[in-house]
């Protein structure tokens, strides 16, 4: 049994799949031995012409890669490959300095060949070749390279959050699913990776083109002292000989070096993905008929000059210029081919696709949130981004305190806002928008701070308070002087609260208002299906709800409006009247909001002669028709706003205590002028409660 399973574990260790394993780990390991152990001259030509191998292969997979990730491994063989060569070079100088006194092929045929077929057995050409190899290598592909690769990384990196996004539009939207979603996103991490990888790879090829330089002057110092000092040979001998073995060691390592770096350049500068870079090089330079005729021209101008080399000139543009005439006749035929062979069919589908569909209405989003994109990563899913969490939260805390479920917070980039604008729409329409920088903090002057901070000058967004914005820093100073201090996703968040509870009445549609019935139903089905639509129709209720909202009372307590409701609507279908019914009902929870606690009710009340005058000008017009006279009108606007301020001061809600008949008349038309002011009427305030008038409004 034992014999068996050792069978079987061997047949296993050198089964296909692990062979394959294994290889990279034996070529490492054997790249790292040769640099201890000293190799024959037949091993070294093996190995140089492997390495010469291997570059080209890396040149050629490079030309027919569609995509870098295509080659995603290329950092890695870049490490290899240096690590390859710089073995080499070590390998063959030991030789080189061991051996290089008994002749020119003492370090392998590869060698020989060239250091002296090459540049001709000419010494001062091999340096000057090896040279140029290596400035080239150095100074003009290795470095472009490396900057693409930075340049790519860096805007790779900066693409991110937009590319999540739009995965994410696509995801909500159907167009894909999470397989796809997923694949998406692993594909645009590895892309960033991928460069990064590429900017710190090309740093290998750089020092093994310095490496190079310093390895072959070392090379020739030290055979000059070997080949004089323990070979006994003449100074010129020796020069001659290790010097032309040097060089040719230079050169059959600087040139797949050099091929290295050109597939490094090609993979990273690479744009688009529709072809290898040799088919995308021919069709892209050479598909103009016109460039190449114009070209044609001028080589032709050139060769008639007197002087010139005309016979090649006049060549090539003769070949140049039957091209162009060619491509230019071939492309005529398949013009011609395509109208006549183009059946009718298409070109009833042609301009059919031309005209509009139901598919290019596009809805437009309820509530919405546009970002510059330097707030993108605080909206972005894939690095965590605080603002989402907030706006779910927001969200959810809505729907606990007003009473339903709003429509979601769409959100989108957009390039035409500044790079830290925010912009806040409803129904495609701005209903709100302000700066916020990420890393930064917003300090809020609640009005009694000790101290100023450095920093820039704003307004916070959502109240309009004094604020600075301040480095991280200074954050624990701002607090020490009095400042309210919070972050840029608490200072979008709390802006787009505000905005939301502001418009919540705009918020309930009718589909909204819907889907509350829906839940009510589900505890009091009787009592839904009594109402809607039997006695009170859906938009009726709905904009009920709607003037609730608009006065800043939540619709939590759907029991009791929807009793209310039940009980009046049969009588009456105006929503104005069912609203005030229902403010009635919900007189108690209207009173607690406003002054907690059994606390007394203090409130600001109409002068009896003021209240009579607005009595006859309801009776005159209605609650839709009336008309405040202009001198009046003006009047009590500003009596009511002084006294709605000195009110808030003293640390009082503004509150105006009217006649039942004119609440209606009076809260929307000083609404839109105090904001802060609620008008109750006197029957919504329970008897419980103690009345305090601490202001009259005079006429």
């Amino acid at each position: 049994m034992a014999a068996n399973q050792s069978v079987l574990d061997i047949k296993h260790l050198f089964s296909p799949s692990n062979i394959r394993q294994l290889a990279a780990p034996i070529l490492l390991l054997s790249i790292l031995a040769m640099m201890v152990l000293p190799l024959p001259p037949f091993i070294l030509d093996v190995c140089f012409t492997f390495n010469i191998a291997i570059s080209m292969m890396v040149l050629l997979v490079a030309m027919y890669t569609r995509k870098p990730l295509d080659f995603s491994v290329f950092p890695t063989v870049l490490l290899i490959t240096t690590l390859l060569r710089l073995s080499l070079n070590v390998a063959s100088t030991r030789v080189v300095l061991l051996h290089g006194h008994t002749g020119a092929d003492a370090a392998g045929k590869v060698i020989e060949a060239f250091g002296h077929f090459l540049v001709g057995g000419n010494t001062a050409v091999g340096i000057v070749v090896f040279v140029i190899l290596t400035v080239i290598n150095f100074v003009v592909i290795t470095k472009g390279a490396g900057r693409i690769a930075e340049v790519g990384a860096r805007f790779t990196l900066d693409a991110m959050p937009g590319k999540q996004m739009a995965i994410d539009a696509d995801l909500n939207a159907g167009l894909i699913d999470d397989k796809e979603a997923k694949r998406r996103r692993i594909e645009i991490a590895q892309e960033a990776d991928f460069y990064g990888a590429m900017d710190g790879a090309s740093k290998f090829v750089r020092g093994d083109a310095v490496a190079g330089i310093l390895i072959m002057a070392i090379n020739i110092v030290g055979g000059l002292i070997v080949g004089v000092v323990q070979h006994d040979m003449e100074l010129a001998r020796a020069a001659n000989q290790y010097t032309q073995l040097t060089i040719g060691d230079g050169l059959v390592a600087q040139l797949p070096s050099l091929i290295i770096s050109v597939a490094a350049g090609m993979v990273v500068s690479r744009v688009g993905d529709e072809g290898d870079v040799g088919g995308q090089f021919v069709n892209q330079l050479f598909n103009n008929s016109t460039v190449i005729l114009l070209t044609a021209g001028i080589l032709g101008l050139l060769g008639m000059i007197p002087g010139m080399p005309n016979l090649v000139f006049l060549l090539l543009a003769g070949l140049m210029g039957g091209g162009a005439w060619m491509m230019s006749k071939k492309a005529r035929a398949e013009m011609d081919a395509e109208e006549k062979i183009k059946p009718a069919a298409q070109v009833a589908q042609a301009a059919e696709s031309l005209e509009a569909s139901w598919a290019d209405v596009t809805p437009v989003d309820v509530l919405g949130l546009e970002v510059g994109y330097r707030l993108i990563p605080m909206v972005d899913k894939g690095q965590d981004g605080e603002l989402l969490k907030r706006i779910r939260g927001l969200r959810k805390k809505f729907a606990q305190d007003i009473g339903f479920l709003s429509s979601p917070v769409h959100i989108r980039d957009n390039l035409e806002l500044r790079p830290n604008a925010y912009r806040i729409t409803l129904k495609g329409v701005e209903i709100g928008s302000g700066e916020a920088y990420p890393g930064q903090f917003l300090a809020i002057n609640p009005g009694r701070v000790s101290g100023t901070l450095p920093g820039a000058q704003t307004k916070d967004p959502a109240f309009g308070l004094p604020a600075i914005w301040v480095d991280a820093s200074r954050r624990e100073q701002a607090h020490v002087f009095g400042y309210t201090v919070v972050d840029a996703s608490t200072v979008v968040a709390t802006h787009l609260n505000h905005v939301i509870l502001s418009h919540s009445s705009d918020l309930l549609g009718r589909q909204e208002t819907q889907a509350l019935l829906d839940h009510i139903a589900k505890e009091s089905p009787k009592l839904v299906d009594d109402l809607v639509p039997k006695v009170l129709p859906l938009h009726t209720l709905q904009r009920v709800l709607q003037y609730l909202l608009e006065e800043g009372i939540n619709i939590r307590d759907m029991r009791s409006i929807v009793e209310t409701l039940a009980e009046f609507a049969p009588r009456n279908q105006d929503p104005v009247e069912l609203a005030s019914r229902v403010r009635m009902a919900l007189g108690r929870a209207i009173v607690q909001q406003l002054f907690p606690g059994s606390a007394e009710v203090d409130v600001i009340a109409l002068d009896p002669g003021l209240e009579r005058v607005l009595q006859q000008t309801l009776q005159t017009g209605g609650n839709d028709g009336a008309v405040i006279e202009p001198g009046l009108a003006d009047t009590l606007i500003r009596e009511t706003a002084r006294l709605a301020q000195r009110q808030e001061d003293l640390g009082l809600p503004a509150v105006l205590l009217v006649p039942n008949t004119l609440r209606w008349l009076l809260a929307r038309f000083l609404r839109r002028a105090i904001p802060s002011l609620r008008v109750i009427a006197h029957s919504e305030v329970p008897e419980s409660r103690t009345i305090k008038v601490s202001a009259i409004v005079n006429g």
